[in-house]
């Protein structure tokens, strides 16, 4: 081909026809112009194509682990919400004769109030690996990306209120450090000393007086606030911001 357009203008320029030689370069400019702009456009076409087949995998894999996430968030604001509502009972049972409650059901609030350590562990390899990679560059929706950097930041806040949660906690585990009272007796009417397979004590001693300490109730009433405020004001909101996300994920996920 490239011969063929040599021997046009060789004749051209030998015929001494200038006019008909400048029209006919400047027609093959222009189509050496419109094959460049085909091959830019069908390379640009292909990277393309494997930008949007890149960020499709990273929105599915994204979509799966905020899916587990969501999940546990869930298992962890019931476990919460159980924690909260069983100490309550115990401020109301300080408000009661004892002769009115067993060292049965206060010792199964006392281990349902205490006995889980409240702490939200996401889903977050692919996530962190693409921020640590630059490859959050790749999720085209601006919304998105910046609810997922977000995300991030908000955990670091979720972990400093649940060690302030956790620490409230291990003031009223405290109390059974004492002599005054027996962590044995709130294990055994709980069922955990079986499953642990540990013995029983044939005489358990009772922790009725802790129903009487002011230290405790300053303990436990701490404890639920700081409960509260961390559902209210964390895990309902990360709640929400996750719900979030992964509608955005699957709105730009193709079908």
């Amino acid at each position: 081909m490239i011969k063929f357009f040599r021997k046009i203008r060789k004749k051209l320029i030998q015929e001494n026809r200038l006019k008909n030689y400048l029209i006919y370069a400047s027609g093959e400019i222009v189509l050496v112009v419109i094959g460049i702009l085909i091959a830019l456009a069908i390379n640009n076409a292909n990277l393309k194509r494997i930008e949007r087949n890149q960020e499709q995998n990273y929105l599915q894999g994204l979509q799966d682990e905020f899916q587990i996430s969501k999940m546990k968030l869930t298992e962890l604001i019931s476990v919460n919400q159980q924690s909260l509502e069983s100490s309550k009972m115990l401020v109301k049972m300080m408000q009661q004769a004892t002769e009115d409650i067993s060292e049965k059901e206060l010792s199964e609030l006392l281990f349902q109030s205490f006995s889980n350590d409240i702490t939200f562990n996401s889903n977050n390899s692919l996530l962190n690996e693409m921020i640590n990679s630059g490859s959050l560059k790749d999720i085209s929706n601006i919304d998105l990306r910046r609810q997922l950097t977000t995300w991030v930041a908000t955990l670091e806040d979720i972990k400093n209120q649940e060690e302030e949660l956790s620490l409230q906690r291990e003031y009223v585990l405290d109390l059974f450090r004492e002599d005054e009272y027996s962590m044995q007796t709130v294990l055994s009417y709980a069922g955990a000393m079986d499953a642990l397979g540990l013995p029983v004590s044939g005489q358990q001693k009772s922790n009725f007086s802790i129903l009487n300490s002011q230290k405790f109730e300053n303990n436990l009433l701490t404890f639920i606030l700081t409960s509260e405020a961390t559902k209210s004001s964390h895990y309902d909101p990360l709640m929400k911001d996750l719900n979030e996300i992964l509608e955005k994920i699957e709105e730009e996920l193709e079908d």
